[in-house]
């Protein structure tokens, strides 16, 4: 024990100067790659992509670039080329050993759209994009022409890896070339680009800005069977949103005839919107947005201010022709099945984060509010017999909703035994009365729930033990799935209804989180619950209402420090960082959450100041959604020869087999 002490004691007199990192250039992007491009997962690396693209889009909408070309090469590499200005070649003033050039790709925060005279709507706005792909990649290649000169210089892992240097004159060619190898020390040797998403990421961004072409290729070889992505492909959309809307829903039947699509300047010379809107009667709805050409798929100001403007416009256009229940209108009501989307080009955007997924613009709302509301209030008043279809249609949710939400307030004032009849009897519901900041856990077995209960905070958090493995409802007929008991029960819990009988408003409570074993059993399970949410329940997975706990496999300690690891790999990381040559280090790995004692349960995984939640999301691409389904058609459902085929082609990448 002396010793321990002696170690700990010397571990604090050490830390000094010389412990102190300095992270020159783009190390730091390097080592944290997750603060500048949302992690090194797939979607992650195909932000690398966007960000070389983006920078083309920017030159196109700037009106200095109408070509744009994306070909994704044999070796899994890719370029991306336009006819822009070219990126500036001469001495930067600030470093006058460095052009211009090599200070974009070697710096962070670096670059010409901080201001407004070169760019006014620009994607990269934070200066560190082009530099980040250059940090995250193992090798890129720019050549640029411009002022009827053509100059190539080389880049690896952040730093410069050739002089700039003249390769010749050009009459006829300008613009800036890309072409760059992701770095398999930071994504890893299976991490691969996928034509698919790439090919979608050129037609969005054609859609999203008429006056672009985009020329796509891409090695046929790299095109999986069955993958109907085009090796080549020009892609240019005079249409603009409006054929975008159209392609997605694919003729779908709709309440109103006609699309409502159109442009409008935003005020006070920030830039312009452009929109489409459907309400289709038999498919479900979506919300795509974009800033500048950039997807944000959580929404932001700009999506604020274009509900807004259409459920105004609902609610004075139910005025104007004398129907009051027009003034009950929500946007849930207006908008909630819509196919939607909204465009805005504005300058100096603000995003929250780099990946800028989200517009934090505040102005933004009322723009595009102040811009859409005349064009939606003239649309509906030349077609007033399509409007009045609209507004029956949307009066018509209006008043379902008031429906249930009086039904559910009978229902909570119900007394409390009463309430519990109508619940399964081995749900142990907490004592609140509304769903608001309610969970209940999902566990597997009677001895996992009965440590999961004295870990609850009973007012607060639910628990309900299921038995076994619950079917795989993938596979199963709608007979066998309603004669099941643990669906039964747990249908009965959340109280929602499933499939076409769903109703979010009625869900019992604010999250529903799966709390299984972190083993391989645990994920079966956890894995048949999602495909039973995915499938049954879809709505309360897109809205947000789905989550896994994170329950720890080992407790690690070392005299009075305790660490909890997620799994293997975790455990040794944090041996190696946390552990190393200190002493007598202890190991024990939990069997199940029913070995762990309520404390430690309550510490790890359910207490909300200190637990870890994991959300369970569905992708906002309407290609995307399409994938998903069929994943999970092919590991899920009823043919097992699409599952064989998946585990041929996706053996390879696997690194830690547990049988």
């Amino acid at each position: 024990m002396a010793d321990l002490f002696e170690n700990l004691s010397a571990t604090k007199t050490d830390y000094s100067a010389k412990d102190i990192e300095v992270l020159e250039g783009l190390e730091p992007v390097r080592r944290r790659p997750g603060m500048y491009i949302g992690g090194t997962d797939e979607r992650a690396f195909h932000h690398l992509a966007a960000e070389v693209l983006d920078n083309s889009m920017d030159e196109a909408v700037a009106g200095h670039a109408n070509r744009i070309d994306i070909e994704l090469h044999a070796d899994g590499s890719l370029s991306v080329a336009d006819n822009g200005r070219g990126i500036p070649t001469d001495p930067h003033p600030k470093y006058k050993d460095k052009s211009a050039l090599e200070v974009i790709m070697t710096t962070l925060h670096s670059g010409g759209k901080f201001g407004s005279d070169a760019y006014k709507t620009s994607g990269g706005l934070h200066g560190v994009g082009i530099s980040v792909v250059n940090a995250l990649s193992s090798w890129v290649s720019i050549e640029v022409a411009r002022d009827r000169q053509i100059w190539v210089q080389t880049y690896g892992r952040g730093h410069a890896t050739s002089p700039l240097e003249l390769k010749g004159s050009t009459q006829n060619r300008r613009g800036t070339r890309v072409h760059f190898m992701p770095d398999t020390e930071i994504f890893g040797t299976t991490a691969a680009f996928k034509p698919s998403r790439l090919y979608r990421m050129a037609r969005s961004k054609a859609y999203l800005f008429r006056g672009v072409e985009l020329r796509w290729k891409c090695a046929p070889e790299l095109i999986r069977p069955g993958d109907e992505t085009p090796a080549e492909a020009t892609l240019h959309f005079p249409g603009g949103l409006a054929d975008f809307l159209r392609d997605a829903i694919d003729g779908a039947q709709c309440v109103t005839p006609e699309v409502f699509a159109g442009r409008a300047a935003l005020a006070e010379d920030m830039g312009q919107v452009e929109w489409a809107v459907a309400w289709p009667a038999a498919i479900d709805g979506f919300m795509h947005s974009y800033c500048n050409t950039v997807p944000t798929p959580e929404g932001g100001t700009h999506e604020a201010g274009f509900r807004a403007a259409l459920t105004k416009g609902l609610r004075a256009y139910g005025e104007l022709v004398g129907n009051k229940k027009a003034r009950e209108i929500t946007p849930e009501d207006a908008l909630g099945g819509a196919a939607m989307l909204i465009s805005v080009f504005i300058r100096d955007p603000q995003f929250q984060g780099q990946t800028k997924e989200k517009l934090a613009t505040p102005e933004a709302t009322r723009l595009v509010e102040n811009a859409m509301r005349d064009h939606f209030d003239h649309w509906l008043s030349g077609a007033p017999v399509q409007a009045t279809g609209l507004l029956d249609w949307v009066i018509e949710k209006a008043e379902e909703r008031l429906r249930r939400k009086a039904e559910k307030e009978i229902q909570r004032k119900t007394a409390t035994n009463r309430r519990r009849l109508r619940l399964p009897g081995k749900l142990a519901d907490c004592a609140a009365d509304g769903p608001a900041g309610t969970e209940i856990f999902i566990v597997e077995g009677d001895s996992a729930g009965g440590s999961a209960k004295q870990a609850r905070d009973r007012k607060t958090q639910a628990i309900l033990p299921i038995r076994g493995k619950i079917l795989n409802v993938a596979s199963a007929g709608l007979d066998k799935i309603g004669a099941n008991q643990e669906i039964s029960d747990l249908s009965q819990a959340l109280g929602c209804g499933m499939r076409d009988k769903f109703r979010l408003s009625d869900l019992r409570y604010e999250k529903v989180v799966i709390m299984t074993d972190a083993d391989v059993d645990g994920a079966h399970i956890a894995t048949l619950l999602m495909t039973f949410f995915y499938r049954e329940m879809p709505e309360l997975v897109r809205r947000g209402h789905l989550f896994l706990a994170q329950p720890p496999l080992y407790r690690i300690a070392q005299g009075g420090k305790v660490i909890y690891a997620r799994d293997d790999a975790h455990r040794e990381q944090l041996m190696k960082k946390e552990f190393a040559g200190r002493g007598k280090v202890e190991i024990s790995r939990f069997k199940g959450l029913g070995e762990m004692p309520p404390a430690q349960l309550k510490d790890t995984t359910m207490d909300k100041k200190r637990r870890t939640l994991l959300r369970v999301v569905l992708p906002e691409d309407f290609q995307d959604q399409r994938d998903t389904s069929r994943l999970v058609e092919d590991l899920m459902g009823r043919k097992p020869e699409l599952r064989f085929a998946f585990i041929q082609e996706n053996a390879d990448a696997v690194k830690d087999l547990d049988i």
